[in-house]
């Protein structure tokens, strides 16, 4: 669930070499786009493969077709004014105004998945699983809307396939759960009390990006290559949420739900110029979701604005007594102006040669906001990776036997004897963090040990920077410091802030104390309203 820093991803890829693979689902060749990547300059993103070569997605699309019953090209035109770009609120007026219906709205989402997706020249490769009875639920809750419905009730909802949902499997990206079935994870519970629709499973970094050691981000055995709208084989698309970041991005769906290690939010969410939110660790739960690491993990809110963000946040919460680290959150998460001139922010000094940053700053600045420099000492991440080994290597097993009881393989040891049967549908870039994680013989009080100096390390280099400086936020840019933050266990927040001359995007990180995930949505929106960044990538409007 993470993205490490340049600094922790210390294993590089197997160089590809180019070869004919056919997506029986598309009917495409994709030999000529792998050779044109061979000399890429960043070895991640010399593909082996786009399409999947485990899945034939032809089964997904006739799920989508069962149900648009008749909806076609006109239909789809004619609500595209009412949909496309538009944030939950302005969603909810139109169907409050009956201009709109919730079947209308999940009919509309899957006729341009699936018209986008079966286009070769368009697919993004990030759509896994539809929920077949979609179309069914939102007429359900059409029938039944109340006088005052949850902000988030009938609005179609995208998940990580790494978070359980009923009636759809839960695979990781990983052939060996490929027909894994279990029942709603909490969150998942939580989203469908509050009459939000979840509408399917979206592609990630295989294992959550802890798997194969430089290999694409945004990979997996069941989903293949996921591709940055953006920039399709040009620029990465973040991980390991990128298919969330990328469905969001091209309106697959308002909203979807990442989950995070350390910048698996933040990183996606900036390289696909959407909003993200990684929580204080604990805010939300993570019962039924596949781990990493068992005091790091955490899902979040990803969408195409900070209200969209606020109001799944707002959906996802609740008090879960299987997750050890769940707190109760009694308070909402409704959005208030924010006085810029009663804002204090700090900002790294190394991060102003970045021009959008330094633009951001002096935006900000010129807003009222107090701005103040600081470059604390670098933090010492030694342990890192090993933190993460000795937690998966505990916490893998442990949901394998809660969930995926019928499989033989039981540990990660299993599971990389099970892709050494078959590494080119499994393995084609190589599983060396799941041999390292084989290899790790930490004790339980070594690990623990371990746990608490990097989280002691984690606050030392973050909380003085408040403390000293009084300051609502530090600002950070992608998931630039999403190691510190993770292991510190405090909230961060990314908004799209603009994007390089080449058209890649970025985005501006908000950071602040546990537990101050309101403000910083605040601050986001304020941002927002300084003038919104976010564009609808080319070749998707």
């Amino acid at each position: 669930m993470r993205l490490l820093p340049l600094l922790l991803l210390f294993v590089i890829a197997c160089t590809p070499r180019p070869q004919t693979v056919t997506d029986a689902a598309l009917g495409y060749d994709q030999s000529e786009a792998l050779a044109a990547l061979a000399g890429q300059e960043n070895e991640r993103m010399r593909f082996k493969l786009i399409a999947s070569r485990t899945t034939n997605r032809a089964a997904v699309w006739q799920t989508v077709d069962r149900q648009l019953n008749g909806f076609g090209a006109k239909q789809y035109d004619q609500l595209r004014p009412l949909i496309l770009e538009q944030d939950i609120p302005t969603l909810q007026n139109h169907v409050a105004n009956r201009l709109l219906t919730y079947p209308d709205l999940v009919k509309w989402y899957l006729y341009r998945i699936r018209s986008t997706e079966t286009d070769p020249a368009r697919s993004l490769h990030t759509i896994l699983q539809v929920n077949p009875d979609a179309v069914a639920r939102a007429q359900e809750l059409q029938a039944n809307r109340p006088a005052d419905p949850h902000p988030l009730y009938g609005i179609p909802v995208l998940l990580k396939d790494n978070i359980n949902a009923a009636g759809m499997p839960t695979t990781a990206g990983a052939e060996l759960l490929k027909n894994h079935t279990p029942g709603n994870a909490f969150i998942v519970d939580r989203i469908e009390a509050r009459g939000g629709l979840i509408l399917g499973k979206v592609n990630l970094s295989e294992w959550a990006y802890y798997f194969c050691g430089g290999c694409p981000l945004g990979y997996s055995a069941v989903g293949g290559q996921t591709l940055n709208p953006y920039g399709p084989r040009v620029f990465e698309t973040g991980g390991s949420s990128a298919g969330s970041g990328t469905a969001v991005a091209v309106n697959y769906a308002p909203v979807a739900v990442g989950t995070e290690t350390a910048g698996s939010i933040l990183s996606p969410s900036a390289q696909n110029s959407v909003v993200g939110l990684k929580p204080t660790i604990g805010l939300l739960s993570r019962t039924g979701i596949v781990p990493i690491s068992y005091t790091l993990d955490t899902p979040g809110p990803m969408a195409k604005s900070v209200t969209d963000a606020a109001i799944l946040l707002d959906a996802l919460r609740g008090e879960d007594g299987r997750d050890f680290k769940s707190v109760a959150s009694l308070d909402g998460y409704a959005l208030e102006p924010v006085r810029w001139d009663t804002v204090r922010l700090a900002y790294f000094r190394d991060f102003v040669q970045n021009e959008r940053y330094a633009a951001q700053i002096e935006r900000l600045r010129t807003a009222g906001a107090t701005l103040v420099e600081v470059q604390p000492e670098p933090m010492d991440y030694d342990g890192f990776t090993r933190l993460l080994d000795g937690e998966m290597k505990r916490a893998l097993p442990e949901y394998l036997a809660t969930y995926a009881s019928s499989l033989p393989q039981r540990t990660v040891a299993d599971v990389v004897e099970f892709n050494r049967q078959d590494t080119f549908r499994r393995a084609p870039y190589n599983q060396s963090i799941f041999e390292g994680i084989v290899a790790d013989e930490q004790s339980d009080a070594e690990l623990e040990t371990l746990q608490r100096n990097l989280k002691n390390r984690a606050v030392a280099y973050l909380k003085p920077v408040f403390d000293a400086q009084r300051v609502h936020a530090i600002l950070s840019i992608n998931n630039y410091s999403a190691a510190a933050v993770a292991l510190a266990e405090y909230p961060a927040l990314a908004v799209p802030m603009g994007y390089t001359e080449a058209g890649e995007p970025q985005a501006l990180t908000f950071i602040g104390r546990p537990w101050t995930e309101r403000r910083l949505l605040n601050l986001g929106v304020a941002f927002e309203g300084l003038g919104k960044q976010r564009r609808i990538p080319k070749g998707y409007r």
